[in-house]
């Protein structure tokens, strides 16, 4: 019997559509996809180390002909398959309760059709998160959110965002949210209840950052920390936060994303975003290491399992919205 805890690993798969979308570059609404080179490349790497995620999918992917191969090949694995909403907007929390309704409703119809798996879980674009959102999951039978970053390094990372944007005004009010704000980082680390109504709970599955300090650890974070520094840096940042967790009773939730398996030799016009100016092989040897370094401490299971493993654990925390 495997006596390690849990830990869970998820892979936002946005597309390179969306990275355009969000930065405001032109040319993002011919929906550009990398998703045929990209879901092989990950699929690959997954198997090679006997690991099974959940791939939060956006339902405008799943919508496109063009993508239908990719994610039926993604949906026939033992993958978990998310919601990431349709159009991948991290203005999300912006949308009236109608319109996010139809926005998880249209996104759930059309990655169903594509994958074969109707998802369970969901995670706003951005971190995008309101009542209304988790109302509306709630309604619809989710299983979990995992749509909360507890950090207070969110402003930073918009600031840096629009630094490198083309964004005008009123783009830039639109995504004043993104990556949340300082009280963010007031949030736990560890799964809690969201109290909806009366009788009405919802699991959120927090990202995980690190313990007491509250900076991230997601894959993103520490390829960027190993690009300012080097492998070795990165891999005892993450050690660290890994220890910090077992002290705490923190099981972790890692997150993934495209661009972590995409190097500037896939494509040099995603260079504005941190990392993209290391080349593929240097990215997935960083990327190995996290994952070993996590492996050896914890079994690895997608979303769906952590979640259903906490429900049946210890009571968990309540929070309102």
């Amino acid at each position: 019997m495997d006596r390690r805890p849990t830990a869970s690993l998820s892979l936002d798969l946005d597309n390179k559509w969306s990275y355009m979308k969000t930065h405001g570059d032109a040319g993002w609404d011919s929906f550009p996809s990398y998703l045929d080179l990209l879901v092989p490349r990950i699929l690959r790497f997954l198997e090679e180390r006997k690991l099974t995620i959940s791939v939060m999918t956006v339902g405008q992917d799943a919508a496109l002909d063009k993508n239908r191969e990719a994610l039926a090949v993604l949906g026939a694995t033992a993958h978990e398959i998310g919601n990431h909403s349709f159009h991948h907007e991290p203005w999300l929390h912006l949308y009236s309760p109608a319109e996010i309704e139809s926005e998880i409703a249209r996104a759930e119809e059309h990655i169903e059709r594509a994958t074969g798996k109707r998802p369970v879980g969901f995670r706003g674009p951005g971190f995008s998160l309101s009542p209304a959102l988790l109302a509306t999951l709630s309604r619809r039978g989710y299983l979990y959110d995992a749509s909360t970053l507890p950090t207070y390094l969110g402003p930073l990372a918009r600031a840096y965002y629009f630094m490198t944007s083309r964004l005008g005004r009123e783009d830039r009010e639109k995504r004043k949210a993104l990556f949340g704000g300082l009280r963010d980082g007031l949030r736990p680390i560890r799964p809690f209840l969201w109290r909806l109504a009366e009788t009405r709970l919802l699991l959120e599955i927090p990202v995980t950052t690190m313990p007491f300090v509250k900076v991230p650890i997601h894959a993103s974070y520490l390829l960027y920390i190993s690009s300012l520094t080097s492998p070795a840096v990165a891999a005892g940042y993450f050690r660290s936060a890994l220890t910090l967790c077992r002290l705490t009773g923190t099981r972790p939730s890692i997150l993934l994303h495209p661009l972590d398996f995409l190097g500037c030799d896939d494509d040099a016009s995603l260079a504005f975003f941190p990392a993209m100016g290391m080349p593929r092989e240097r990215k997935l040897q960083v990327l190995d290491r996290m994952l070993r370094l996590l492996c050896e401490e914890h079994r690895v299971v997608p979303l769906a399992e952590h979640a259903r493993e906490l429900q049946r654990g210890d009571a968990l925390p309540v929070m309102a919205p």
